[in-house]
Order: structure tokens, then sequence, then C-alpha cells
């Protein structure tokens, strides 16, 4: 049986640290993770949006349904290197992410030209209606590092921790760099749990003791409304 391990479907929790709480609970849960095969990654992220900001709006608003579309890269990649153009939705708390792999040079092609890529056909005509559906262009450069694990007892049941988020408005491509303003100006980490049921009773209780609670954080939304109180727009 084909399994596309490109069609992801979870439930997703995010929370916010500062540097004593991630050193607390890191020596809380060490002794049951272990680190993911690409445990250190440089994540850059293109987000996509109208002119409007229709989807990056709908998504504070925080509805039922909301869906974002994104290109993502590990590290800055050259023309060649594979990328991740990502189409996902969430309902009802449930995450459902999409994506195709292909060449940057691929994506430009695509965007620039409006060559499809010759890749998973049903997923690549999802991403292709929504960019014609709302006019999609590049509206943000996002950045961040990211140390990943996962629970030794149960590999559907991973932890991921962002740190130095990045943003830009401007030279919004992969390849031009990860340069950009900071989000936050102290050590923050933006914990995020993906399962497919419910936690262990270990992590919840660790959370519970030292007091983390789940928060509701975008990345794309924080950055836009901290933009627009900045009067980025114009």
């Amino acid at each position: 049986m084909y399994i596309n391990i490109n069609i992801f479907k979870r439930i997703e929790k995010k929370y916010l640290l500062n540097e004593e709480q991630y050193q607390s609970l890191m020596n809380s849960i060490d002794e049951h993770l272990e680190k993911d095969a690409y445990f250190e990654s440089n994540i850059n992220n293109i987000y996509f949006d109208n002119d409007n900001y229709d989807l990056i709006i709908n998504s504070i608003e925080k509805p039922i349904y909301k869906e974002k579309i994104r290109l993502r890269s590990y590290g800055i990649p050259s023309l060649n290197d594979t990328v991740f153009l990502e189409i996902k939705k969430k309902y009802n708390d449930i995450v459902n992410k999409r994506r195709i792999e292909i060449t940057l040079q691929e994506f430009y092609d695509y965007f620039e030209k409006g060559i499809i890529p010759i890749k998973d056909e049903q997923i690549m005509n999802e991403i292709d209606y929504c960019f014609k559906k709302y006019d999609l262009k590049p509206k943000f450069f996002v950045s961040y590092n990211r140390n990943s694990y996962y629970d030794k007892d149960n590999k559907d049941l991973r932890i991921t921790f962002d740190k130095k988020l990045i943003s830009r408005t401007d030279n919004l491509r992969l390849d031009y760099g990860n340069s950009g303003d900071e989000y936050f100006k102290n050590n923050t980490y933006i914990m995020e749990i993906k399962s497919l049921g419910a936690l262990p009773l270990w992590f919840t209780n660790i959370l519970s003791e030292l007091k983390i609670y789940p928060t509701s954080f975008s990345k794309i939304g924080k950055i836009y409304m901290k933009n627009k109180k900045e009067e980025v727009y114009v």
C-alpha cells in the first residue's frame, strides 16, 4: 500500500516558554525523549496572501476553519534544492497539512510563468486552486531555528522548540537568506506538541507542575499584528 508521507493529520498545541521554564521543562522530560533524525534545523518560509491579507486576518479571528499557503525550506536553498509547497488547514483543532516536494526553480517557474510542476497532481491542483481563488502573492518571509524530539514510547508524539523568530516583508525569496527583524526581545521558545491523540499522563503532569499552559500563537498572525501596530503596511 502506498502511503503519501507528505500528508499529515494531527492535533497541535502551542506553548510560550521563557528561558527558565524551558530549562526546567527539559530537565523534567529529557529522559522520555529522543532526538528526531533532523534534530536541529533552520526553517524558512514564504507565506502567501492577497493584498487584503484575507487568509491571515481570517486566521487571527480564530474561525472553526482556516487555511494557509506557504513555501518552506530547511536551510537557505539554491535554485536546484528541494523546497516544500504546502497547504495547511485547521478544522476544529485538527490540523491537516498537504505538501509537494519541488525545486525552488520549479516553484518560480510555477509562480512566475504558470508552469505546473509534474508532482502529486491532486495536492498541486488544490494548491493551484487556492493561488487563483485568493490571488495569492508572497507577503512574508518567516524564519526560526527548531529542535525536534519524539516520545521514546510513542513516535506519534512529537515535540518541537522554535526560537529566534525572524521576519521581513521585502526580498521575499527563500534564496535571499534569512535576515530580518526578530519578533521576541528576550529568549523565548515556542513549544509545539503534535500528536494523533491524547497526551501521555507523565507529560501532562509535568506541564501542570511547572504551570505551563497552552496558548494561541500563530507565528504569521502575531507577526502581521506586530507589523500592523508599527504601521509597516501602506
